[in-house]
């Protein structure tokens, strides 16, 4: 969770909005992240205490950090110019990482 706000403080600088093609800008891209930021804070409220929704909510952030990677691998194969400084690429491949380690960790916590 704490990559995926990291690399969304990470977008504003980027202007990902211009990326995705967000109606309404920057204000579009605000919205978004007014809507979006209260789930994961959410699903962390249910991981940490240990809920019957908390499986769901780890898998969901999961989901979250490998599409996030996949999304900007995407980018850069098709040549955009953003998010290539060091920290940004390294946040990115955060996210992966914690995404699959959160998926895997999930399964694993499912089967025991």
């Amino acid at each position: 969770m704490l990559a995926l706000i990291v690399h969304q403080i990470d977008a504003a600088y980027w202007h990902e909005w211009d990326l995705f093609h967000l109606p309404g800008g920057v204000q579009g891209y605000l919205l978004f992240n007014l809507l979006a930021l209260p789930v994961l804070l959410l699903g962390y409220r249910h991981v940490v205490l240990g809920s019957p929704q908390a499986r769901m909510y780890a898998r969901f952030c999961a989901a979250l950090g490998i599409a996030t990677f996949l999304i900007h691998v995407g980018f850069a194969a098709a040549g955009e110019g953003s998010f290539h400084l060091p920290l940004s690429i390294a946040i990115i491949a955060a996210c992966l990482l914690a995404g699959l380690w959160l998926g895997w960790r999930s399964r694993r916590t499912a089967s025991a």
